[in-house]
This record gives C-alpha cells, structure tokens and sequence, in this order.
C-alpha cells in the first residue's frame, strides 16, 4: 500500500511540476527535457495525480441534466453517442439535458443500466 501524500507533499511536486512543464514548453518539446528531467516530471505528475484522485471531490450534479453533463465528460461521450448507448433519440436527450423535457422511467431505467448510477440518485434528482 502507497503511502498518502501530504498536501505539503503536492504543492511542491506540482510546483516542480509545473517548473518542468514550462521548461519543455519553452524549449519547444517534452523531448529536449533530459532523461533526468522526464523521469521527474513522470515522478511529480504521478504524486499530483494521486493526490487529487484521493482529495479532490467533484460535487454531486443537483440535476438529471448536470448528472448526465458529467456523465458524458467522464466517458468521453458526445451527445450523439450517449444517446445511441442510452437507446434514446438525440433530440430526446437534448431536450432532457436542456430541461425542456422530464426523464421517462425506461429512461431513467437505461441510465441506471448502462452509465450505473444508482437508482436512488435518479429518483432524488427527478
């Protein structure tokens, strides 16, 4: 098991990081950093990384429209291939996300299904 990381511990990686960043940015490539230098920035990208996967809270959405907003952010979905995977029209689902239209339940039922969320958030959130 990996050891938690301090915040102390992020804020001077991702300064490093962020050093490294514009080093290569100003060189013009991540490929003119020196091996010592790529090594680093992995090292300091990496504990950046596990420190906000393990402290940063994305807010639960409030909405069907932001659930589904986010839904579509994490999976790399356009509108047109959530609605193909929700089984649902895209104008359907545009209308859902605009709030010019309420969920159906065999809607609702194939976000439950396909995206997993739990039913009970649905039902809040209808």
């Amino acid at each position: 098991m990996k050891k938690r990381i301090t915040k102390s511990e992020f804020i001077k990686a991702d300064a490093k990081m962020q050093r490294l960043l514009t080093k290569a940015t100003d060189k013009g490539s991540f490929e003119m950093l020196t091996a010592k230098e790529s090594e680093q920035l992995d090292k300091y990208t990496e504990i950046v990384r596990r420190y906000e996967a393990e402290n940063i809270i994305i807010p639960m959405p409030t909405t069907i429209s932001g659930l589904l907003q986010l839904k579509m952010y994490e999976n790399r979905l356009k509108q047109k291939e959530m609605a193909d995977l929700l089984e649902t029209s895209t104008t359907q689902l545009s209308e859902i996300i605009h709030e010019k239209r309420k969920p159906t339940l065999h809607f609702l039922k194939s976000v439950n299904q396909k995206l997993g969320v739990d039913g009970n958030i649905l039902f809040q959130l209808v």
